[in-house]
């Protein structure tokens, strides 16, 4: 009867350092454009939202994706938004459909590009890849998502986000130049 204790106490704390192991890891989906759902993933994510979402994006005019964001914004989740230049002059861009939703939205001028795509949701889920916000990524682009469901890795995007945030300038539309008659 002896032997069998200590092989029991040896297989159950086996079994424990295995859950741990499996609790600790992060959880990650994977999807690819075109028609790949990636933008299916995003508004998903984004329903499940119940404190923060801090965005960075290159490109965002997904009409599915800013609508996830507004309702976020109407459930009571704070927002953020950081947008690169390009969407400070266009004629109607993100940065104008977040602000007029009472998002808050800043322009990072400070490099050539700035060319994230991230979303860090509730402080423990992160959207990144090369998948921009838009409706030519989902439907005719060649682009990766990837969710990733880890506290330790939203950890460090929110840090980096946070660093972009600093230099980053609130966002005030540019109304384009009158044309000459």
């Amino acid at each position: 009867m002896k032997p069998f204790v200590p092989l029991f106490l040896a297989s159950w704390i086996a079994l424990l350092e295995v859950n741990a192991v499996a609790a600790a890891a992060p959880s990650i989906q994977v999807y690819f454009s075109p028609k790949g759902g990636c933008t299916e993933a995003v508004v998903d994510a984004l329903s499940k939202a119940r404190s923060t979402v801090l965005v960075q994006a290159y490109s965002f005019t997904s009409a599915p994706i800013a609508k996830a964001l507004t309702d976020a914004h109407q459930r009571g989740v704070n927002i953020q938004v950081i947008l690169d230049k390009s969407n400070q002059t266009d004629k109607y861009s993100a940065a104008t459909f977040t602000q007029n939703y009472g998002i808050p939205t800043f322009i990072d001028d400070r490099h050539a590009i700035a060319h994230n795509k991230i979303i860090i949701i509730d402080g423990h889920t992160v959207l990144t890849g090369s998948f921009n916000f838009t409706k030519q990524a989902e439907e005719h682009n060649a682009e990766n998502l990837l969710v990733i469901d880890d506290a330790a890795l939203a950890a460090k995007y929110t840090e980096n986000w946070n660093i972009h945030f600093a230099h980053s300038k609130s966002y005030q539309r540019k109304e384009p130049a009158e044309r000459k008659r």
